[in-house]
């Protein structure tokens, strides 16, 4: 074979696997200017297909700025917030979503872009360490969600999602509390249980807070309190080791697991399982 045949086949080679490629990554290189509202809003969606929803976004971004008034600029704006969430670029995912809020609310995507906006707060909060700030936020948008799109497929998936951010709430209380009891300042931490009692008392860490509050109030040596603690955790988790625990600790001081004097636990206990409100 001579060189110069050799040399046209891989030219040809080149030239095919060029061809594949253009292909995977739309099929038409000619710049977005060129292309028809249509077509940009194809090459975005292949791009998210082939990995690559950064390029999708700024594609669906180049169809509201070249066809602004298209019937493709609507659906590229709720196009470009998916495509920011899916690259995990969440301040312009949330800014895309809001904006078609702004514009189309609407429209029937609303409810989705809504819901993109709540998981650009809520898709950052996995760990509990994290800033408690964005956890208030996408508390807020998950309910924005299901009061303003009742109706609508997202509303239940942001319910589910609601109680996992409000556990998450939660859970950074207890772990502060603990932190505090660990290091002897009682005070600080029954502060920290207390507020799980109070305003998280439906999440799954109000058998331990209670725990925690018998722990901390006989630390503190406020055995009332502790016995009330006990007597609330025994009503509605008498099954649980978080009581056991209680049990054990209030039995050993002599002491019995019922509401005593008139502090905040012992009214809590009167109201909620004696029913006496007044």
């Amino acid at each position: 074979m001579t060189s110069n045949l050799k040399h046209k086949r891989v030219l040809g080679a080149v030239a095919a696997l060029m061809f594949l490629a253009s292909c995977g990554g739309g099929g038409d290189n000619r710049p977005l200017e060129e292309l028809t509202a249509q077509q940009i809003f194809e090459l975005g969606e292949r791009q998210i297909e082939s990995g690559n929803p950064d390029d999708a976004a700024f594609s669906f971004g180049e169809i509201e700025r070249l066809y602004p008034y298209s019937e493709f600029a609507q659906r590229a704006l709720i196009m470009q917030a998916f495509a920011y969430h899916r690259d995990k670029d969440y301040p312009n995912s949330r800014a895309s979503a809001q904006r078609f809020l702004d514009f189309y609310p609407a429209e029937q995507d609303a409810p989705y872009a809504a819901y993109l906006l709540a998981l650009s707060y809520y898709d950052q909060i996995e760990q509990i360490g994290r800033d408690q700030g964005l956890t208030f936020q996408a508390l807020q948008s998950l309910r924005g969600v299901i009061e303003n799109y009742p109706d609508s497929e997202y509303a239940a998936a942001s319910m589910s999602k609601f109680d996992l951010a409000f556990d998450h709430l939660a859970a950074k209380e207890m772990e502060i509390g603990r932190y505090y009891l660990k290091r002897g300042h009682f005070a600080a931490a029954a502060n920290r249980f207390r507020t799980v009692v109070e305003d998280f008392q439906t999440t799954s860490h109000t058998p331990e807070a209670l725990h925690r509050l018998v722990e901390t109030y006989l630390s503190l040596g406020l055995t009332q309190e502790a016995q009330s603690a006990g007597a609330i955790l025994g009503y509605n988790y008498q099954s649980s080791e978080w009581y056991a625990a209680s049990f054990a600790l209030l039995t050993g001081r002599g002491l019995a697991a019922e509401a005593a004097g008139d502090n905040w636990l012992a009214s809590i206990y009167r109201q909620v399982v004696r029913g006496e409100w007044l």
